[in-house]
């Protein structure tokens, strides 16, 4: 290049092209400008070919002011030079220049294209936005082009639309996996995890083969829902893509939320790649399935040979402290995170302290820290001191945390129930009154207990005290001889996790109807001893049931696992991995 210019040649458009390509793949900046101040030497006026490619090394080197004068000045554009303007500030996400592109575009009477639409779709700031471009699609007949299809799917779900994204998915026949994928991430991103796998199945049957960001997706969903055993068929379809770094992440995600480490270390140590998302991964998973301990390991070994800890790393790190009652530990990472790694703590990290003080009986601590935070208290914050407020018994405590509470979420009905649960335990049953009566005014009502246990491909759910499952007499026979033989070994109805009006056998009949303790019954009469038990709950376990799996292990000689919002209880031998401090 420098031989030219100092001979004053030129150079045919091709060989300019491969020149500045050159440029954007080794990133030389200073030599691609030096290449456009070349062919414009000597008042040329370069054809609009190299103009556009011009325009394109700028916006891939994020260089959007030097773009945008050369687009000022080019004497003619078509529907690439304004595309790639469109697709400049989308990608440097000036959402309101890239709109403004398309209405310019269009009033100098340029066409939008499919590769326009595709970039422009990203630029959507809310719904009324997304429709209008949605019609200009129609109008111009691109409504059909699968990348223009499979960005409106993407941008639906992206804003929570499911309904027209999957209209928009059957207003014709989809031949291109691109399409499917779109769908079914769609869906799976919005926790649609049932939809997203019939639409996988679907996709299967008509003979579109998975890939990548198929498999990603499922996988996600699988985790969604705790399918454990349809998580490790979609494994078997991911062996070809083994090197894939996302998928491989996905699958030790899926792994440890659904309580199967011995399936996520195994994965982990085949990753030829890690990244912080692997090590923070298992770090995480390790501390939910009570292996706290190891997830301190691990975070050690991250730090010899992996990345740098990130936000989410020191989140986990956080939460193995707090459930291992190692309450100098945690406060020696939570206060070395901006100094070590340069983290702001956020309210994960806060929450995380919040519950370490709190489980550890330092409530007083536990409250001055809240009041001491940078940021604002949110209402997950204050539960967790509230449910820490119950298991030490201090009801005055959780009287102002309630009411900090019900300040932020009026209607927030678990508060409601465990500070009437708290009341009830301290015997305060006027209290106990006016929170009900409080519930009732305002039309909030407790959300009932839910569990669930997959079953050769099914799913099988109870609520408390269910009657409507076809094996519920068999399940509640059993029951009765369960509770006799675990009665022997030490098992006493712990009357403090039912309703406080209830009368002697009324309890004990109550807690016999516990969701749990029904999917465990199930689950003793279903499987095989050599097969574990698997459970998932929408609320916390309460103490009654960790009892009652505890000593349905030892004497039936099985493996329990539940896994409730917060974290998995493996239950062997009358051990709660756990440990009881939950």
């Amino acid at each position: 290049m420098h031989s030219m210019q100092k001979h004053g040649l030129k150079a045919d458009p091709v060989t300019y092209s491969q020149l500045i390509k050159c440029c954007i793949a080794r990133r030389a900046i200073e030599q691609g400008k030096l290449i456009h101040k070349h062919v414009y030497s000597n008042g040329h006026d370069p054809k609009m070919f190299i103009n556009n490619v011009l325009l394109n090394m700028y916006v891939k080197f994020n260089l959007l002011d030097e773009a945008r004068i050369l687009f000022d000045n080019m004497s003619e554009r078509n529907v690439v030079s304004w595309t790639t303007m469109v697709s400049g500030y989308c990608n440097c996400k000036l959402y309101g220049e890239a709109l403004k592109y398309l209405v310019l575009m269009q009033r100098e009477g340029v066409l939008p294209n499919m590769y326009t639409f595709s970039s422009v779709l990203r630029a959507c700031d809310g719904l009324e936005t997304l429709r209008q471009l949605h019609c200009s699609i129609i109008k111009c007949g691109l409504d059909s082009d699968i990348f223009v299809r499979s960005a409106l799917i993407d941008i639906y779900s992206k804003w929570g639309e499911l309904g027209n994204g999957f209209r928009v998915f059957c207003e014709m026949v989809t031949g291109d996996l691109v399409v499917w994928n779109s769908i079914i991430g769609g869906f799976a991103q919005n926790g649609n995890c049932d939809e997203a796998l019939d639409l996988f199945k679907r996709m299967k049957r008509a003979g579109f083969p998975a890939n990548q960001a198929t498999l990603t997706s499922v996988l996600r969903a699988c985790t969604g829902l705790v399918l454990l055993e349809f998580g490790r068929q979609v494994h078997a379809h991911v062996i070809k893509f083994e090197r894939d770094l996302i998928i491989n992440n996905a699958i030790l995600d899926m792994y440890c939320k659904c309580g199967s480490l011995e399936d996520a270390e195994f994965a982990f140590k085949r990753m030829s790649e890690r990244d912080v998302i692997s090590w923070s991964t298992m770090i995480t998973g390790l501390a939910q399935n009570g292996r706290s301990i190891e997830a301190l390991d691990m975070f050690e070994s991250m730090k010899a040979s992996g990345p740098t800890p990130n936000y989410i790393t020191m989140v986990g790190v956080l939460f193995a402290c707090s459930h291992a009652g190692l309450v100098d530990d945690g406060w020696c990472h939570f206060q070395s995170m901006k100094r070590l790694y340069g983290i702001d703590p956020g309210r994960e990290h806060y929450g995380c302290i919040v519950d370490l003080l709190g489980r550890a009986g330092k409530l007083d601590e536990a409250i001055q820290f809240i009041q001491e935070m940078e940021d604002e208290p949110d209402p997950v914050i204050w539960r967790t001191l509230l449910g820490a407020c119950r298991v030490h018994k201090n009801a005055d405590l959780a009287t102002y945390v309630a009411k900090q509470i019900l300040e932020i979420e009026p209607h927030d009905e678990g508060t409601y129930v465990l500070l009437s649960n708290i009341y009830a335990n301290s015997q305060r049953w006027e209290d106990v009154a006016g929170v009900r009566k409080n519930m009732s005014g305002r039309g909030i009502k407790k959300e009932p207990g839910c569990s669930w246990i997959e079953l050769n491909k099914q799913v099988h759910a109870f609520v408390l005290g269910d009657e409507s499952h076809p094996q519920i007499k068999t399940i509640y026979r059993e029951m009765n001889h369960l509770i006799k033989r675990i009665t022997e070994v030490g098992y006493t109805p712990d009357m403090n996790f039912v309703l406080h009006d209830l009368e002697g056998e009324q309890k004990e009949d109550s807690l016999r109807c516990h969701s749990e303790k029904l999917a465990i019954v199930l689950g003793l009469i279903s499987l095989p001893k050599e097969k574990p038990i698997r459970i998932m709950k929408n609320l916390r376990i309460c103490g009654d049931c960790h009892a009652f799996a505890k000593l349905a292990t030892k004497t039936e000689i099985r493996y329990i696992v539940i896994r409730d919002p917060v974290r998995y209880h493996h239950f062997k031998d009358g051990i709660c991995s756990c440990g009881d401090y939950w």
